[in-house]
């Protein structure tokens, strides 16, 4: 267990036998409650809250949840708080989102909802296991044969749409999408079309989602900004900070900063989903 920004952090031992999904166990350290900034991520992130708590999660638009919840792809920054947090939180590839969930990532876009409304009873019984478990082993377990128990019973994503996806994510962001289509054989609608419907996403916000996603993380281990934006594929320094502004409404300066980024490379072996 490492600890950064007001959390314990503890990652499961092994990857994960379910393709897309990673997993990392967060406690609120008893020094006092944790309120920190959460910069967007290109993945569908599961949180399963089972502590004391509650978790609470602050949108930019002034709407709050708390408890277990799932996020779609969000454009700009959440603030979580809250005091005796204990939950697993789960990232998910869009790609196994897709199947996970059982629901349409593009009402997801841009939206928090309660994991009950999509799950059920399957929510709570998650809830329970979670709060009986000795083990951080344990939950992680239980979470594991759940999520693959539900892609085994899930819808899939096309194979093509998973391929671009893939694309995108291994050209951190700077595959041109018209590219892509023409590869796979399909017209520019077309791939637009499936990609929204099973991603969430267009393809094109897709990969600027994943190329701030490289550039925040650079930016985060002290990397030049005139450098990073370069490398990332940005046209010029500006076109940076317009992006990093846009996803985050701070500039690549005080992104560089964010608690949370500390946090995630505790957490997370590699910024981004496969």
């Amino acid at each position: 267990m490492r600890s950064a920004a007001g959390w314990d952090v503890v990652r499961p031992p092994t990857p994960n036998r379910v393709a897309g999904v990673s997993m990392a166990g967060f406690r609120g350290r008893a020094t006092g409650p944790v309120d920190v900034r959460v910069v967007p991520h290109p993945a569908v992130t599961l949180v399963l809250e089972f502590g004391h708590g509650p978790l609470i999660v602050d949108a930019t638009t002034g709407r709050q949840q708390r408890g277990n919840l799932v996020a779609g792809f969000m454009h700009d920054a959440v603030r979580v708080r809250g005091e005796n947090i204990e939950c697993l939180q789960v990232r998910l590839s869009p790609v196994v989102a897709h199947t996970v969930l059982g629901a349409s990532l593009a009402e997801l876009d841009h939206v928090m909802v309660t994991l009950d409304d999509l799950w059920g009873q399957d929510a709570a019984r998650i809830r329970q296991r979670l709060g009986d478990a000795t083990s951080w082993q344990d939950r992680f377990a239980s979470v594991e044969a759940l999520l693959a128990c539900r892609v085994e019973t899930g819808p899939s994503v096309d194979r093509e749409v998973a391929w671009v996806w893939d694309r995108i994510i291994a050209s951190r962001g700077q595959a041109r999408v018209d590219e892509l289509a023409a590869e796979i054989e399909w017209s520019r609608k077309r791939l637009w079309s499936r990609f929204r419907a099973q991603i969430g996403l267009s393809p094109k916000r897709a990969a600027r989602l994943v190329r701030f996603d490289h550039a925040a993380h650079r930016l985060a281990a002290n990397e030049d900004a005139a450098g990073v934006a370069a490398d990332s594929g940005y046209v010029d320094q500006s076109h940076l900070h317009r992006d990093v502004l846009a996803f985050s409404g701070v500039t690549p300066a005080t992104v560089a900063g964010e608690t949370w980024l500390a946090v995630d490379d505790i957490a997370w072996t590699t910024p981004g989903v496969a």
